[in-house]
């Protein structure tokens, strides 16, 4: 086990080494560090001693990968990759564009934000899911199953944006049972998250129920289905003794692709809630032009998404005997 994390984890490097470069080039030579300038400082009358002098404020100055200039080791340290790019590998993600605001500690503090509302979105997700998914594939053939799969098909057509827009007008202004937006720490942000973690619930249901009624519909016309029920268990011990325990390897899957939401937010989400975590802050530098945040949040979204991949391949293992991590 602990040589293949190893060894997944050296898979990754070069993965996160290409991402790196990838970003590096969309934002640093594709979008020069002029364009930044102008971009922030407007696109009319701006003159190059003000672009000269952006540039020069915020380290865009040095010449992106060597310094001619330099003498030794500075030819590769005193460029533009190494200063911006090089330190995000240990999470240096530096100071912001537009106010110079330390990066690291802005992601620190607005991480539980976002981890307050999307991981009990994910858990109560999950449960609600699964559940009405195996409420029809037990009731399969009937009125039952049919009506729920009309239902998921209702949910999946409405836009997320009329759940988070009716219930907030719902539940804030007319029902007036929880604030419409905003944010508070402690016990006190209970109120302002209980109607985002609703309405993430609701509207994921269509999609994530049909989702799994598939993955069990699959499972329940295999043969040691039809063996368990030959020895005499009910549908009900069948399908929670052998059918979930067999899916369990696409259910992993399917949570790892959502897995960097927990830390990176839900960009909609917080931004109608005014919930001040990561996706706010992403949507707030992608409006401000702030390409130093939104640098810093593609390569932590690649890291976390690499992190889920291998909890998944390890978490493989404890609910199939089958598969073997050698």
């Amino acid at each position: 086990m602990i040589h293949y994390i190893i060894r997944r984890l050296l898979y990754a490097l070069p993965l996160l080494i290409g991402v790196n470069i990838l970003t590096f080039v969309l934002f640093f030579v594709v979008n020069s560090p002029d364009d930044m300038a102008r971009m922030q400082l407007g696109q009319k009358h701006v003159t190059q001693q003000a672009v000269d002098n952006w540039k020069k404020q915020r380290g865009y100055d040095l010449p992106l990968l060597w310094n001619e200039a330099g003498q030794g080791l500075e030819t590769v340290t005193q460029t533009v990759f190494y200063q911006k790019s090089v330190g995000l590998f240990w999470f240096d993600f530096g100071i912001s564009d537009s106010d110079k605001r330390n990066i690291g500690a802005d992601i620190k503090q607005r991480m539980w934000p976002s981890l307050a509302v999307a991981l009990p979105s994910l858990v109560l997700g999950l449960i609600v899911n699964i559940t009405v998914a195996l409420m029809m594939v037990l009731f399969r053939n009937s009125y039952l199953e049919f009506s729920g799969v009309v239902l998921c098909v209702i949910l999946m057509s409405i836009s997320s944006l009329f759940y988070i827009i009716g219930g907030q007008f719902l539940f804030g202004k007319l029902l007036r049972l929880v604030p419409i937006s905003g944010y508070d720490g402690g016990f006190n942000a209970i109120k302002f998250v209980v109607l985002p973690v609703l309405i993430g619930v609701v509207s994921g249901i269509g999609s994530g129920a049909r989702w799994y009624r598939t993955l069990f519909l699959e499972e329940v016309e295999k043969d040691y289905v039809r063996t368990a029920r030959a020895k005499g268990l009910s549908e009900t011990q069948t399908l929670f003794r052998h059918v979930v325990k067999n899916a369990m390897i696409p259910i992993l899957t399917g949570v790892v692709v959502v897995l960097p939401l927990l830390f990176m937010g839900s960009l909609i989400m917080e931004s109608f809630f005014s919930i001040p975590g990561l996706g706010s802050y992403t949507i707030d530098a992608i409006s401000s032009q702030d390409f130093a945040i939104v640098r810093s949040m593609v390569f932590l979204g690649s890291v976390l998404y690499i992190f889920g991949l291998l909890l998944t391949d390890i978490s493989y293992t404890l609910v199939d005997p089958r598969v073997r991590l050698s």
